[in-house]
């Protein structure tokens, strides 16, 4: 056989067996599988931005019902490893509740930045995220 029909055959066996990158859970599964754990501890939560539906940023603010709330945002990339694609961290953005107000305006923020961007609410007193923290 040939040289060049050799390496002919190797290339088709082997594009047959493309190698994938890593794939990252899409954003609306893992917001919906947010609600749900939220909904199985009895934790009110809702969706009150929808983004891009593949890889939109998602925000969580958790209000406390006292007037003061909980942000936390995705956590920078540095933080991920391609090994497990489907945990997403998050950071608070203050290390105690701040008025709703100042949250509100952090959002609005974000958004003009990042279009694309999700924003989920919580409710609880309790202040329970359920989230990963980086």
């Amino acid at each position: 056989m040939h040289t060049w029909m050799q390496t002919r055959i190797r290339w088709l066996r082997l594009a047959r067996w493309p190698i994938v990158g890593s794939m990252r859970l899409k954003t609306s599964i893992w917001v919906a599988a947010y609600l749900r754990r939220c909904q199985t501890e009895g934790v009110f939560a809702a969706v009150r931005r929808r983004g891009a539906e593949e890889a939109g940023a998602v925000f969580v603010k958790v209000a406390l019902m006292d007037g003061t709330a909980m942000l936390y945002a995705p956590a920078a990339q540095t933080v991920y490893d391609d090994s497990r694609p489907i945990d997403r961290f998050f950071t608070p953005t203050s290390d105690q509740p701040v008025p709703e107000v100042a949250v509100e305006e952090r959002l609005a923020k974000e958004i003009r930045f990042d279009s694309d961007a999700w924003i989920v609410e919580a409710e609880d007193k309790g202040g329970r995220h359920f989230l990963d923290l980086a």
